[in-house]
C-alpha cells in the first residue's frame, strides 16, 4: 500500500465543480472518484486561489491515489504556497470508506517531504478541531507542537500546530 499524489489542474477542478467526473478524469489523466465531486466546495476555493496566485497550483489540489490499486482514496495539498514567513499549511482528507487504513498518515508523510524539500519553506502548520482525535493522532510523531488556537469560519475553534521544516 502506497499513496501517490496526482496534481489536479484548473481544468480538472472546473470539471469537478461542474460535476463532470469523466472530463475531470480526462484532464487529470487518471479516473477520479465521485468523492472528489462531493468536495466541490473546496475546488471553488482552490480555483480562486490559483486565479489570485498561479504559484498556488503547485501546492494545492491533489488527488491521493492508492497504489497499486489506482483508486482515489482522498485528496491533499497545502492551503497555498509559502507565506511571507515561509510557512505552509497542510491539508488532507480521506474518503470515508478508506479511513482508518493509514492513508492519512501516508499523505501527511508525502506532504511533509514536499515541504521539507522546498528551500522557501521554514515551517508546516496544521489546524485541527479540538474534537478531531483522529487528525491529532495522524500528526503525532511528526514534530508538530501546539502554538495556539484560532477561529475558522467553517470549522469553528481549531488548535494550531507548527512543525519546523527540516530543509530536505
Amino acid at each position: 500500500m502506497a499513496i501517490r499524489f496526482l496534481k489536479l489542474s484548473p481544468t480538472a477542478l472546473a470539471a469537478l465543480l461542474d460535476g463532470d467526473l469523466d472530463a475531470a478524469g480526462s484532464a487529470a489523466g487518471h479516473p477520479l472518484s465521485p468523492f472528489l465531486i462531493e468536495e466541490n466546495w473546496l475546488w471553488e476555493i482552490r480555483l480562486d486561489d490559483i486565479r489570485r496566485d498561479p504559484r498556488a497550483a503547485d501546492w494545492i489540489a491533489r488527488a491521493a491515489i492508492a497504489e497499486p490499486e489506482g483508486v482515489v482514496v482522498g485528496h491533499g495539498g497545502f492551503h497555498g504556497p509559502p507565506d511571507a514567513d515561509g510557512v505552509v499549511e497542510v491539508a488532507y482528507t480521506v474518503a470515508p470508506q478508506y479511513r482508518l487504513r493509514g492513508y492519512a498518515r501516508q499523505m501527511l508523510e508525502q506532504l511533509l517531504a514536499r515541504a521539507d524539500a522546498d528551500p522557501e519553506v521554514t515551517a508546516v502548520r496544521a489546524s485541527i478541531r479540538p474534537d478531531n482525535i483522529g487528525s491529532k493522532k495522524v500528526i503525532a510523531g511528526f514534530g508538530f507542537r501546539k502554538i495556539g488556537e484560532q477561529w475558522d469560519p467553517e470549522d469553528g475553534l481549531e488548535d494550531v500546530y507548527l512543525r519546523p521544516a527540516t530543509g530536505g
